[in-house]
């Protein structure tokens, strides 16, 4: 997977985001402080915004190219999107959200089999369920799901673990791994944990105020201090 920012610039609000980026990984986090830009990035990936200026593609095809009118419809781009909120249907059930996932599916990729992704999200007791019956942790299983069962070229999560407690963390984070191991399917992670950066991510882009300042391995920019904590660099 490979995904280039040229030239990109978008001026939203008091943030100016400027990327001329390439980010060719399978699992590569955005990290930085809130008000970065991190999920203006996955907005613009996931086909939410338009950029003022540049070029955005996927695999060297054009999702977003300003100066020759190109921009890819988000039903079209075949991108799965986990936002912070979840986003799940509140009138639906567990087994209905997921099922949309399935509509969704117009990818050539290997359909992913809904009895496999409940089976390796632990998820095959709560069909039933209504969202609001459903623990942060429920919640979060079931849209990684939904995205999944759509058979996406690329998954985009914004800061998965951001309204979690530690412990939930603790136990959300191995299904993610799970995902990776079991799914092959390239993600672009935001987060501002530096912990999640190292423990999960092979790849880093470090944004500052709609810039990278900082691109690299995960190990590389990272370092461990004597407290046991990951802090970047720089």
């Amino acid at each position: 997977m490979s995904i280039t920012f040229k030239d990109v610039h978008l001026r939203l609000g008091r943030l100016t985001l400027e990327l001329n980026l390439t980010l060719d990984r399978n699992i590569t986090a955005l990290f930085g402080p809130s008000g970065a830009g991190k999920t203006t990035v996955l907005e613009l990936v996931a086909g939410l915004r338009v950029p003022d200026s540049g070029l955005i593609e996927l695999d060297g095809i054009p999702l977003t190219d300003v100066s020759r009118g190109i921009f890819v419809p988000a039903r079209k781009r075949v991108i799965g999107y986990v936002p912070q909120d979840l986003a799940l249907f509140p009138h639906l059930s567990v087994r209905q959200n997921i099922g949309y996932g399935a509509k969704k599916q117009t990818s050539s990729r290997p359909k992913v089999s809904r009895e496999k992704l409940c089976h390796v999200l632990e998820i095959e007791p709560l069909q039933d369920r209504m969202p609001n019956s459903l623990s942060g942790g429920e919640k979060q299983r079931v849209a990684f799901a939904r995205a999944l069962l759509a058979s996406p070229r690329l998954l985009l999560l914004d800061e998965p673990m951001a309204s979690l407690d530690q412990p939930l963390k603790d136990r959300i984070l191995p299904y993610l791994e799970r995902i990776r191991e079991e799914f092959a399917i390239p993600i672009l992670y935001v987060t501002h944990s530096a912990s999640e950066v190292r423990t999960f991510c092979d790849d880093v882009a470090v944004l500052r105020e709609g810039k990278c300042v900082a691109h690299g391995e995960a190990d590389a920019l990272f370092i461990e201090t004597e407290e046991k904590v990951y802090r970047w660099k720089g």
